[in-house]
Order: structure tokens, then sequence, then C-alpha cells
């Protein structure tokens, strides 16, 4: 197993907001006191940041591109209290390889450069993915030789062209399906019409993504790993194999999409049993959704239906922070969004809403307050 490098190292410096076309979206600022630290000067002692530092955690956020380079308030808040940023499409295949042997890279550099700008470590999301592939990958007509070879140019592509960046790769998101079989996507497909297990395929992501990027922490990233269970033990299992295998993984990447209806899970006792394989483990796409309430012409608010459900949000915020906190290895806490106003959630789960740390006007709620308490007594 490689020993990681320091998760928070470098000059945690506040950049202004100027644009530069093309490259970046933020040009470092000089502190406002000569004499204080450039973090200390411009973060402020209060942040997510300032108190996750001293923590000794990482504070993570999804980021849209587009909203970063747009957005003042938007980019302040993603500038000023996280450490470490995600990209929530902009690294995904489609995005970056649109077309066969054409990849845009715009977009996630200027990311990069942002957060190196404001001094945050980048994770990358996602090496491979069943899920916002191109059409032209989908529907082609290859064969599973093909495929394979499709499979490896892109990951060492990928890697190799972001190496020095991305301090840990989701490398792998979502194999597993609920009931703990192999989810059978293309890439599984194609390796056993090779006569190969199909589960294969995940080893030599892994093996090519470390051949592109030695310095990257590889994660194996899922859905659904904070409940005890079939997926949850399959994928235990399997992780178990590839380490026994010499594949180089890293970490286990636990994505904390919580429902409120559907209870707490046994998140801390999963975090540390995955831990305890000598492997890094984060929380990496964090939030808390529950039913809200509607207008009288229909439109959904992102107000909760159940007050008591309400608090249950802010209570188990507090609690998934403290469940990492409380395992040695967990270094690394991504929320996926910003705010109610750009969330996922309400395209996807109809009628649920109200998942993140920020409200409809980007204001931060008692959810950002509950992770702050808990910083503050980490300390």
């Amino acid at each position: 197993m490689r020993t990681s490098r320091p998760l928070l190292a470098g000059v945690l410096a506040l950049a202004s907001v100027a644009i530069v076309p093309g490259t970046a979206f933020a040009a470092p600022a000089p502190p406002a006191d000569p004499n204080a630290s450039e973090h200390s000067a411009v973060i402020g002692e209060n942040t997510l940041r300032a108190l996750a530092e001293a923590a000794g955690i990482e504070i993570g956020v999804a980021v849209n591109a587009d909203l970063l380079e747009n957005n003042v308030k938007y980019r302040n808040i993603v500038n000023t209290q996280f450490s470490s940023v995600t990209a929530e499409n902009v690294m995904k295949w489609e995005a970056l390889n649109p077309q066969p042997g054409v990849y845009d890279w715009a977009p996630a550099e200027a990311l990069i450069a942002n957060a190196e700008a404001n001094g945050q470590v980048v994770r990358g999301h996602t090496l491979v993915w069943h899920n916002q592939l191109p059409t032209w990958l989908t529907t082609g007509d290859y064969s599973a030789e093909e495929l394979r070879a499709i499979l490896e140019n892109h990951v060492k592509t990928v890697a190799a062209h972001f190496a020095g960046d991305i301090q840990q790769w989701d490398v792998v998101n979502e194999i597993f399906n609920d009931d703990g079989t192999f989810r059978e996507t293309i890439w599984y497909l194609a390796y056993e019409e090779l006569g190969l297990p199909g589960e294969q395929y995940v080893a030599d992501v892994f093996r090519w993504a470390n051949e592109a990027d030695p310095e990257a922490l590889l994660f194996y990233n899922d859905y659904n790993l904070e409940f005890t269970g079939p997926k949850s033990n399959a994928a235990y299992a399997f992780v178990q194999e590839l380490i026994a295998a010499g594949v180089p993984i890293d970490g286990v990447g636990f994505q904390g999409h919580l429902d409120t209806q559907y209870g707490y899970p046994d998140l801390q006792n999963n975090l540390q049993r995955f831990a305890d394989l000598g492997l890094e483990v984060a929380l990496t796409e964090v939030d808390i959704r529950t039913f809200v309430t509607q207008k009288p012409n229909g439109e959904y608010t992102n107000t909760p239906a159940d007050p008591a459900e309400g608090a249950e949000q802010v209570d188990w915020w507090a609690r998934t922070l403290e469940a990492c906190l409380a395992v040695e290895a967990c270094n690394s806490y991504t929320v996926w969004g910003v705010s109610d106003a750009n969330s996922w959630i309400p395209g996807w789960f109809t009628g649920q809403g109200a998942g993140l740390l920020y409200d409809m006007h980007d204001n931060p709620k008692p959810q950002y307050e509950a992770l702050r308490e808990v910083l503050r007594e980490a300390v």
C-alpha cells in the first residue's frame, strides 16, 4: 500500500474573483494584514474550511463549473468555505471526450486552476462510470477487444493529463447493484465476451490509473455502502480480493446520499471496517434529503414537509461528520453541491429536496452551523 501524501498541504490563500478567460476564475490575493498568515487573514477562523483544517480533515464540495465562473456568491462560498473541490460533471467521460479522439480539457482545467489559486486540493470524479458516457461510445459498433482498448486509452489519457493536479481519483464509480451483484456495465460485458471475469476491468483500471499518475490516491466510490447489507458486504469482500491481488487501491469512497425516510445508516462501523483493511476512507458526495412542501400551484419548495424530519436532517449532518472524524483513516468529507438552488435531488426524487447546507438563496442553513459545531468540538 502506498503512503498517502499529506491531505492538508500547501498555503491556504483565498483568491480574488478576477476572471481569467480559459485558464482560471481567480487569482491569489495578498493577506490584508502583512503580519498575519495568508490563511487566517483571508479565510477567517470560523469558516468550515478553517475549522476543518484545525480538526485535521479536508472539507470539500462538488462544484458546478458554470456557476463557479459566473456566480460571484457561489464562487465565494466555494473558495472560502471548502479546502477540497470535486468536479461535479466536467471530468466525466462525456464531458472530457465528446467525440472519438477529441478531448475538451478547458472546463476541468479552469476548475483546477481556481483550486490551485485558492490553496484547495482536487478530487477527480470519475475515470470510469456506467453513466454519462458519450453517445459515440454507447452506440458505436465496437468489438470487445476494441472496448477494452478504448477503456485503457481513456483512463491513461485522462489520468496522465491531470497528473500532479489530483489528490484523489474516484477511479471506478458504482460497480455494485444493491443486491451485491456486479453491475453489468459495458465494460463488464466486454470482459465476459473476451472470456475474462467481468469484474476484472476494475483491477485493470486501477493499474492503468496508477501507471499514469502514481501520486494520486485511487478510490473505489459507491452509494449505500453506509448501510450494512448485501451491497456493502459484497464491496468489502471484493476490495479484499483487490488488495490480495496487489491492485493499487488506496481508498473507498462512501457517497453519503441519505434520505430521512430510510433511517440513519451504520456509517461509522462501515467506515471502520474498510479502514481496517489498511485503506483510506472518505465521505465523497454527502447530501441529506427529505420530503418537502408544495405551493398551491403544485410547485415544490425546499421546506421540509415534516418539521421533525427537518430537525433530523440537521442531526444527521452532524452525525455523518462525527462518524468520519471518529475513524482515523477518514480524512476527507465532501458535500455534493453548494445549495438547494443547484442540487441534483429534486430532478431525481420527486417531492424531495432541502438536501444541502445552503438554501435557495445561497444562505447558510442550520445544517451548516451543525457542521461548524462538530468541527469546533473536534479540536
